[in-house]
C-alpha cells in the first residue's frame, strides 16, 4: 500500500499550499448549501404532524450537534497520532479544531433548549443525552483553556493530545444515551443501517444543511490552521518566501 499521501500530510509546507486551494472553496461552497437547506427547511418543508413548526429547529439543531460530535471525533485522532507519530500537523489540527467543536457545542445546547421549550416544557432537564453533550463543551472548554494556560508549547500539544484523546469515550455516550437509559430526547433522526422515518421533503433539506455546515467548518479549520502553521513554521525558509510573496 502507497502510504505517500499519509507522510504528506505530516508536512506542514504541503498543507498549507493544499489548504489554499480548497480552504476557501469549501466554505462558499458549504455556504451555499447551507442557505438552500435552512431557507428550504424553515421556510418550505412541511410542518410536523405532532410538533408542528418547533420542528424547524432541527435543522441547525442536528447538523451542529452532529458535527461538534466529529469535530472531537477528529480530534481524539489527531492526538492519537501527536503521541504516537508525532506528526507536526496533528496539534495543529487539534488547536484549530478545538474552538469550532465548541461553538458548534454550544449552539447544539442553545439550539436544544430552544426547541425543548415547547417539547418539553422546560428549557433545561439534566438528560443523559443534554448532559453529555455538556461534557462535550466543556471537553471544547478545557483543552482551548490549557492550549492557552500552559507556556510550553511542547508540553501543551502533548497534554491537549491526551485530552482529546481521552475524551473521546464521551462519544458513545452520546450517541447511545437515549438507548441505554431512560432519556425525554428522542432518537436518532437518521440512521444508516434504516430507512429515514421522515418524508423526503422533510429530510432532504437537512441533508443539504449537514453537508454545508460540514464543508464550511472544514474551509474555517484549514484557514486557521494554516495561520498556525505560519506562526509555527515562521523561521522556515518557505514561510518566508510566503510571506513576501503574499504579504500575508
Amino acid at each position: 500500500m502507497n502510504w505517500t499521501w499519509f507522510h504528506k500530510l505530516g508536512s506542514p509546507k504541503w498543507f498549507y499550499q493544499w489548504a489554499s486551494n480548497w480552504g476557501g472553496r469549501c466554505v462558499y461552497l458549504g455556504l451555499a448549501l447551507m442557505a438552500i437547506g435552512i431557507i428550504w427547511g424553515l421556510m418550505f418543508a412541511p410542518a410536523d404532524y405532532q410538533q408542528g413548526n418547533s420542528f424547524r429547529i432541527i435543522y441547525i439543531h442536528v447538523p451542529v450537534a452532529v458535527l461538534a460530535q466529529s469535530c472531537y471525533l477528529g480530534m481524539g485522532i489527531a492526538g492519537f497520532v501527536a503521541l504516537v507519530w508525532q506528526m507536526k500537523l496533528a496539534p495543529v489540527f487539534i488547536k484549530a479544531v478545538a474552538p469550532v467543536g465548541a461553538v458548534m457545542a454550544f449552539i447544539a445546547l442553545l439550539s436544544g433548549a430552544i426547541w425543548g421549550k415547547p417539547t418539553w416544557g422546560t428549557w433545561w432537564v439534566w438528560d443523559a443525552r443534554l448532559t453529555s453533550v455538556l461534557v462535550l463543551f466543556l471537553l471544547y472548554m478545557g483543552v482551548i483553556a490549557i492550549q492557552n494556560a500552559l507556556d510550553d508549547p511542547i508540553f501543551a500539544d502533548k497534554a491537549v493530545a491526551v485530552v482529546s484523546l481521552v475524551g473521546v469515550i464521551n462519544l458513545p455516550i452520546i450517541k447511545y444515551s437515549v438507548e441505554w437509559w431512560n432519556t425525554l430526547h428522542q432518537p436518532a433522526t437518521f440512521k444508516l443501517t434504516e430507512k429515514p422515518s421522515m418524508p423526503m421533503e422533510m429530510w432532504l433539506p437537512l441533508l443539504f444543511s449537514a453537508l454545508g455546515l460540514y464543508l464550511f467548518a472544514a474551509g474555517v479549520a484549514m484557514w486557521r490552521m494554516q495561520n498556525e502553521v505560519l506562526l509555527r513554521e515562521r523561521k522556515a525558509n518557505w514561510v518566508k518566501k510566503e510571506v513576501l510573496n503574499h504579504g500575508v
